[in-house]
């Protein structure tokens, strides 16, 4: 027993001295990278794999056709990166091989596809999910997922910390022995602080008048507790702006509350309840397949749907049939992300008339509708119709 103790004290000295390591190179970074400045961006599309390369390609396809103007001016470029899929990353056993992550850092925002993280049971070794550790790798601190549905009162923007808590060190726990096993959970001062001053900017520019604060305090008393009081301590820098805070569990109980709901705006989350609340929230307005979802650094910006990989959609032989929208609607944040507001909005809408209202094609994952390009085509079409009107 001795030796195990001593074997499981090694390991825990060598992750606290890697987060130590992290938490000061947080302090270490400049400001956030100013696009405008910039006399080329980069667009990097890198697609994954089941079927992240259809729906990325084709999301692609349209974000062309919106930046076509400042692609001809060499003011955008795209970059193809491939390599990312669960066959390449088993091969040499990484999350992200070198190779790719080298290009992915060579772009000053990503358009990523879906990947598959291996599971118990799955035939593949059980490496690190590429989301996370891109995430890790680029500094990608803050997940930003909007949800709106106008018919029911919800608007709801959630910020949720996308390199700490729960998911920091999802691959470093360890078995102390047969009986026992040991994750951990994970909060910085720095990094409570900064996706707290993303969300009260956010609310402050956009004229949000809450920001509520998730948390399990009362139970994970460390950790959620130094979130919490991280984030009152960056409130008080927002007067005009009411913070709340609610439990997580609660919180997925009011989101179904019709005349509750209606209050909440803004949401700060540390990683684990934001991955759980935003997929709840994503039902709302018609499932994960229509949500996008943005993950911010200083330097990096990535932008992805918030569903998965669907390898049995591929299995069966109806990836060509695989539903766009969420890389569409992740498409529409890296617009506004770069400076292209009004093209965002114009995006926006074409989607808010294909997906809700006109409807004159389908996706249903099935030969019953369309397929991924005819409906980005549609898209597109749309687009052009709302130019000319």
């Amino acid at each position: 027993m001795e030796n195990m103790i001593k074997q499981a004290t090694e390991k825990f000295e060598a992750l606290v001295r890697q987060q130590l390591a992290r938490a000061q190179a947080i302090k270490e970074q400049g400001d956030f990278i100013d696009y405008a400045k910039l006399d080329k961006i980069i667009i990097g599309v890198c697609g994954g794999d089941g079927i992240g390369p259809i729906i990325t390609k084709e999301s692609a396809r349209v974000l062309e056709y919106m930046l076509a103007d400042l692609v001809k001016e060499g003011k955008v470029e795209f970059k193809m990166i491939e390599g990312l899929t669960i066959e390449n990353r088993v091969a040499v056993m990484k999350a992200i091989p070198d190779d790719v992550l080298e290009e992915l850092k060579a772009c000053h925002v990503i358009l990523k596809g879906p990947t598959t993280t291996p599971q118990k049971g799955d035939p593949w070794p059980n490496i690190e999910s590429a989301n996370v550790a891109m995430r890790k790798a680029l500094d990608l601190f803050g997940n930003v997922r909007p949800v709106k549905v106008p018919s029911q009162g919800i608007d709801w923007t959630f910020f949720r910390e996308n390199t700490e808590g729960a998911y920091a060190l999802g691959s470093s726990g360890f078995n102390v022995s047969d009986d026992l096993a040991f994750d951990f959970t994970v909060a910085t001062s720095e990094g409570c602080e900064r996706i707290a001053r993303l969300a009260y900017e956010y609310a402050r520019k956009n004229n949000k008048g809450r920001v509520s604060l998730i948390n399990k305090a009362n139970v994970i008393k460390t950790t959620d507790g130094k979130f919490l009081t991280l984030c009152h301590k960056v409130a008080e820098e927002y007067p005009e702006i009411t913070t709340d805070e609610w439990y997580i569990d609660i919180t997925t109980a009011k989101l179904i509350d019709e005349k509750r709901r209606k209050d909440f705006k803004v949401f700060v989350l540390p990683n684990l309840y934001g991955d759980i609340l935003t997929d709840e929230a994503a039902e709302f307005q018609g499932g994960v397949g229509t949500a996008g979802s943005a993950n911010l650094g200083k330097r990096y910006a990535m932008f992805e749907a918030i569903h998965g990989s669907a390898p049995r959609m591929m299995k069966e032989g109806r990836g060509k049939y695989a539903d766009p929208c969420s890389m569409l609607r992740a498409s529409v944040m890296l617009l506004s992300h770069i400076g292209q507001q009004e093209k965002a909005d114009l995006l926006e809408r074409a989607l808010d008339i294909c997906m809700y209202e006109e409807k004159k094609m389908t996706i249903t994952g099935r030969d019953t509708g369309c397929t991924c390009s005819e409906f980005g085509d549609y898209v597109m079409e749309t687009v052009q119709k709302l130019c000319n009107a």
